[in-house]
Formats: structure tokens, sequence, C-alpha cells
């Protein structure tokens, strides 16, 4: 195994394919925090160099995290295809990134080869790619999921109604669900972020939501993302849900932080199979972000984006309705500005579907990051074209309960409109029904509360 190379002159030798991996990253201010950046340009090409001549066998063998540590790593490993890695085991990363975006390579020939991947594979590949390359990669992968409703069909874009409210106030949450709705926004999840995680307010609000849907008929699933182990309970205590959410992270040590486990994980899968209120299979929504694992010193110096490989490799084991990246979320200690978040969120679409898993992304900032609504919105654009299977819709654009940016209701209805997409198959019916939406386009009916009196 080559781990040097020769740049300008200039001699390059790297330690592992750890430093490989982290060094060939394009520059996230979170690498550079936690030291495992490249410290110039020409290093960091060289490390790309080095790279893409490392064989799939050189990433197999050396894992960034051992197996005999890291749950993550275990569940990546066990649950992979052996067969399917033994047919490319001689494959370098470079033949693959070539495999990946040739012509003839189809999305059927994409989901059998990445069953005999590894995370720390698929970072690699995408340390190759350009913007553009990232594009066209994921462009090709359309997966598809069912809750309630199915997401992920061709020519078909979902919204999440995130109706946070600072205090968990009732009349607060059904007037934003009721202004999404009205946008075509909450096909995705009528997805709620409570202020108050204990087991009787989850419940409260799962039973808020879930009686407006029904009194609407509404064809969507809802959630309310507090702790797995909160909405368990109140599961157990007769809260209709269709969706359970939890956060997770790249290493066992950044899911022990966030209180999470196989084991828990496991018991929150099979306790939505027993008394969840949807059809499934797909009962499961996961949340996840480039520079968590740093945020709690939880990234054993590992880059971040092969860190949020990684997650998606833990994740895949549950067959989750929804995986959404929100790599702008934690700040600019992280990412620092918008220039690195396209990226990052390019990255993280690619790197999720590769995985086989239904992405979609949250182009999210802070107002201490050195991005803006510019930035935010040809993130959304980017990735939208990409093939994106859903976004948020945050009123205005502005979470006021967790004070960072994201898609508003009328950014959602705009990439829907400019790609010449249309919501998901079932809710749609329904917004025609509703008189908010005629072939496929809002009437001027949307934005229009009085609907729901």
């Amino acid at each position: 195994m080559k781990l040097s190379c020769v740049v300008r002159g200039q001699h390059y030798q790297f330690t592992s394919v750890k430093d490989v991996l982290a060094k060939a990253s394009e520059q996230k201010s979170g690498d550079i925090m936690s030291k495992v950046a490249a410290t110039s340009s020409l290093e960091r090409m060289a490390a790309k160099v080095v790279l893409s001549e490392l064989t799939l066998k050189d990433i197999y063998e050396n894992p960034v995290i051992p197996y005999e540590i890291d749950d993550v790593t275990k569940i990546i490993y066990d649950d992979m295809s052996q067969s399917i890695y033994k047919s490319i085991s001689s494959w370098t990363v470079g033949e693959l990134r070539n495999y990946i975006l040739s012509f003839t390579t189809g999305e059927d020939q994409l989901k059998q080869l990445s069953r005999g991947l590894t995370s720390e594979m698929i970072s690699g590949v995408a340390k190759l790619m350009s913007s553009i390359d990232l594009v066209m990669a994921s462009q090709k992968m359309k997966y598809q999921a069912h809750c309630n409703t199915t997401i992920g069909e061709p020519g078909r874009l979902a919204f999440r109604c995130q109706p946070n409210h600072p205090n968990d106030h009732s009349e607060g949450i059904l007037y934003s669900i009721k202004e999404g709705l009205s946008y075509g926004s909450g096909d995705a999840v009528i997805g709620i972020n409570p202020n108050i995680d204990t087991v009787d307010s989850v419940k409260r609000l799962l039973t808020l939501s879930h009686e407006f849907m029904e009194k609407w008929k509404i064809p969507t699933q809802n959630c309310v993302l507090a702790h797995i182990t909160t909405q368990m309970e109140a599961v157990e205590k007769g809260a209709p849900m269709a969706l359970m959410f939890q956060s997770l992270a790249g290493t066992q040590k950044g899911n022990d932080a966030f209180g999470v486990s196989k084991k828990i994980l496991d018991e929150g899968y099979e306790l939505m199979q027993r008394y969840g209120t949807s059809a499934g299979p797909n009962f499961m929504y996961f949340e996840t972000g480039q520079g968590s694992e740093v945020s709690l010193e939880a990234d054993h110096g590992v880059d971040m984006q092969t860190l949020e490989s990684r997650t998606y490799g833990f994740a895949r084991r549950w067959k989750p309705f929804m995986v959404n990246n929100v790599s702008g979320f934690i700040g600019p200690e992280t990412l620092y500005d918008g220039r690195q978040l396209i990226r990052a969120d390019l990255e993280d679409l690619f790197m999720g579907k590769m995985h086989g898993l239904p992405m979609g992304i949250a182009p999210t900032y802070t107002n201490h990051m050195e991005a803006d609504q510019n930035d935010q919105e040809i993130g959304g654009m980017l990735t939208a074209l990409a093939g994106a299977n859903f976004y948020m819709g945050v009123p205005a654009g502005d979470d006021v309960m967790l004070n960072y940016q994201d898609t508003s209701f009328h950014d959602d209805a705009s990439l829907r409109e400019m790609f010449g997409l249309r919501p998901l198959k079932e809710f749609e019916k329904w917004l025609e029904k509703m008189g908010i939406m005629e072939n496929g386009r809002l009437t001027e009916r949307a934005g229009d509360l009085s609907i729901f009196d």
C-alpha cells in the first residue's frame, strides 16, 4: 500500500489510510480545528493522488476506527455483501469513481455495488469528485421508502412541515401546520421539534398532530423529534406516532453522547412495528450532519466527511423512511461559510444515496456563520437538481425555537415549480381535493389558512 507521492517536486508522506482520507477532504473549518486537515492545497492534491491509487482492499483492511472497539464499524462491516466486495476489491478508488460516473452505469448497478462498499470507500470516492460529479452521480439514484406516503418516486419532491414553537403552544403549532399545508408542505412528515422533552409533552404533541391529520384526512405521517427513549415511552403510553426520530453519529462515542445504541434503535424499530400508526414498512427518521462528532469530541481523529459517511452506513441497518442532513446546523466551528456548506450538502447527498438511503437535505445555516440566504438557496437548487427526496418547510425560513435558518414554505413551492416536480402522489390528491393545487401547481388558495375553518 503506497502512502506517498511527489507533487511539483515536493515529496508528501501520509501515515495511514485515515490520514489520506482526512487530507484529501475539501477545506472545512471543523477538520482544521481538529488538526486533521491538509495544511496546503498542494498537500490536499497529493492526498487525492494517493487516495485515487489506493485499492478498495486497502481501505477495507484499514477502517478509520477499529472493528473491535466501535459498534458503527461493526455494523458497517457486518451488514455489507462480502461477495460483491470481493468482486471489486482490486479496484482503485479512482476506478470506482470512473465506474460511478460512467454514462453506462445506472441505478440498478449502483444499488448492487453499494452493498459491497464500506462507508470509508464511499467517502473516499466523494473526495475525488467535483461538484458536477456529485450532482451527476446523485441524479442516478432514486431510492424509495414507504410510511403512509411513498417518498422518492421520480418526478416528486416532498417536504417536512416543521411547525416548531418556543413554548410548544398548541395554537401556534397548529397555525404553522395549516400554513405549511396550504403551500403544499408536509407530505414527508409533520415533524415537531419539542421544546419540552418529556413523555407527557411528547404525547400531547403527537396526539395534537395525529388528531389534526385525522380530522382533515391528510395522507402523511406525524413525528415529534424528542429523544428516542422519550418517544418510546410515549408510544408505550398510547401516543399515536407514525414515524420515530433520532439523531445519529458516525462513531459509537458520538452515539453514546446522543444516548443511543444499536440495542435502543432495535427496540424502537420493533416498537414501531407493533404500535406505530403508519403502514410502513419504513418507520424511522434519522437526522445527521457533518461536524457532530467533532463538536462532541468523539471524532477519533477522523475527518468530518468520512464520519458522516459512516453515519449513513450505521443508519441503513434500520431501513429508514427519511434521512435528513443538517450539516450547517452547528455553525462556523465545523463549516465556516457558504462555500463549505454547499460542498458538504452535495457530498452528503451523494454519500447517503450511495448507501441506498432516501436522502433529504436541509441547507441550513446559523446566524453566526459566514453564510446567508443566497448560499442556502444555491445549496437548495443544486441538491434539488441532484435529486434530494425532501427538504424542510419552516415558517419564513426562520426557526424561532431552534434559532437557525432553513428553507421556507415559499422556498419549497419554488423548488417544485422550478424543477417541474410534484408532491408525493397520495398527498397531491389531497391537495387537489382541498383546492390548494391543480395540475401540479398551487392555486390562488395557497397560503389561505381559512381553508381549515
